[in-house]
């Protein structure tokens, strides 16, 4: 499955037609998109009890990614985060089997250090077994590759890109992770249809190879993210029905 979604679930008004008239938002959007990436985390902590009624308010192949506190990546800065990450994992762990992911964006300031980086991953790794994607922000973290597929950490795709390795799948291959923050001017600018085009191609090759394969819009400040979303959703759609067609008029054809 490819997961595409927003950074949270707000609905503008512009796309209320898009959506069931009754619930509330989590369930209206859910009913339309597979996925949301939950950015509050990272600000604030939830209780495991909210965690708990999202989940129940989505179906039952919904996923959410959720945000790392900046506590432990922007404070901490990655080091000596053990009972703080106890802490966030207690709470998230109240999705359940929702919990598709966990999202760890560094500070743009954070340079990579080989030995805080190895002992922050084997610590959550002790911790938490399910998939995990990092988006880091300083150019030194091109060298983290070997640890990433060790501790079977992905690297965000992102765009705009920040560093000379986030414009394409890196880290360890078993999910694949777009983060989509618009341009040309960032949270602000909408995707037109040739990106979109073109990002369904990518999210289909890496989805063929095996892995989870997720796109997440953060365009969200003027509203963007939902309508990019939905188009994606439905352009991909549409090329797994060709694709599904290709492969039954080809098992249908006689052998030579």
């Amino acid at each position: 499955m490819i997961f595409i979604g927003c950074a949270g679930w707000s609905l503008g008004r512009e796309h209320w037609p898009a959506f069931a008239v009754e619930g509330s938002h989590l369930q209206r959007y859910a009913a339309r998109l597979n996925c949301a990436e939950i950015n509050s985390s990272f600000y604030r902590p939830h209780r495991r009890q909210t965690y708990e009624r999202w989940a129940d308010g989505v179906p039952e192949t919904f996923r959410f990614s959720v945000k790392m506190p900046k506590h432990i990546t922007h404070e901490l800065r990655l080091a000596g985060c053990e009972s703080a990450l106890d802490k966030f994992l207690t709470e998230c762990g109240g999705l359940g089997e929702r919990l598709g992911c966990l999202l760890v964006q560094l500070p743009p300031s954070l340079a990579y250090n080989e030995a805080i980086a190895e002992a922050f991953f084997v610590i959550l790794r002790q911790r938490f077994s399910g998939p995990v994607v990092l988006e880091p922000r300083h150019e030194s973290w091109v060298s983290a590759e070997p640890i990433l597929k060790t501790c079977q950490i992905a690297q965000a795709v992102v765009d705009p890109s920040r560093i000379s390795s986030d414009a394409a799948p890196s880290g360890w291959a078993g999910i694949r992770y777009w983060r989509l923050h618009g341009a040309p001017r960032i949270y602000h600018s909408a995707y037109d249809s040739p990106y979109l085009q073109s990002l369904v191609q990518a999210l289909q090759s890496v989805a063929a190879a095996g892995a989870a394969t997720w796109c997440i819009f953060d365009n969200t400040a003027s509203g963007a993210a939902l309508g990019n979303a939905l188009a994606l959703a439905t352009l991909t759609a549409e090329w797994e029905q060709i694709c599904a067609a290709v492969k039954l008029n080809l098992a249908k054809k006689p052998s030579p």
